[in-house]
């Protein structure tokens, strides 16, 4: 059981890996998988299994609404959101995490009055394909031997692995340069508010910006029914800017 975990315990439990990166490694990938990698993870740069993020940005609770947040991804274990929302000037605070497989979401005005308690099954299983899409933002662990990497053409990448106790199944799209500009998976969720299914989850990338020697998604738009018009009328639900990235 995860208990109540804060951000700074997550971020301490993380080990150092002294591995560095080597594009020299990555003979056995398709050229373009090289290529991508090879963007995003400058040579030397450390091999890491967790990132600490801050961001700001919207999130869409029948409008759009400002928030600030701070994120701890640690692979091994899992992740957590931490943010303040703020709906009529009034702030919305809590957290998402998926924890040693345990998801958990809790939401309270002003700290203090419940707004959303969400665990089980269902929660954990969604929580699990959003840390694995947020590979992106970690993407030393798309370099590693268990994640197998097919190429339909240069510009369409797909990373199938099993992580946090599900089957990620990635879908990316790059330039010619290796840029990442969407990402895409079926992700377990409710969008509709009824049964849990999957449903295809991703963002589109507007900006990227180098942290300790990674070049991730610095700016995104995210949500449900990805690549169908649905994304733009009513699955998209979250927009994102990085403020800094830090790796461990």
């Amino acid at each position: 059981m995860a208990g109540d975990i804060s951000l700074q315990a997550l971020w301490n439990s993380a080990s150092v890996h002294e591995h560095t990166f080597s594009a020299a490694e990555l003979s056995r990938f398709p050229e373009s998988v090289q290529r991508y990698l090879k963007h995003v993870i400058s040579p030397r740069t450390l091999l890491s299994r967790a990132v600490r993020l801050r961001m700001h940005g919207e999130i869409k609770l029948q409008r759009w609404l400002p928030f600030k947040a701070e994120e701890v991804i640690v692979w091994e274990r899992g992740f957590i959101w931490r943010a303040t929302v703020r709906m009529f000037n009034m702030p919305i605070r809590g957290f998402d995490r998926l924890i040693d497989g345990e998801g958990v979401m809790r939401w309270k005005l002003f700290g203090i009055l419940p707004v959303v308690t969400a665990s089980g099954p269902d929660v954990t299983r969604s929580g699990a394909g959003r840390i694995n899409v947020e590979s992106i933002w970690l993407p030393s662990v798309l370099c590693g031997d268990d994640v197998s990497w097919t190429t339909p053409d240069s510009s369409h990448l797909h990373a199938r692995f099993i992580a946090h106790a599900d089957t990620a199944d990635l879908e990316f799209a790059v330039n010619e340069n290796g840029q990442l500009e969407t990402v895409k998976l079926a992700r377990w969720g409710n969008p509709e508010g009824d049964e849990f299914h999957y449903v295809d989850f991703g963002a589109i990338v507007e900006e990227e910006k180098t942290f300790g020697g990674y070049t991730i998604p610095a700016r995104l738009r995210i949500g449900w029914y990805f690549g169908t018009d649905r994304f733009e009328s009513e699955g998209e639900f979250f927009r994102a800017t990085i403020d800094d990235a830090t790796y461990r």
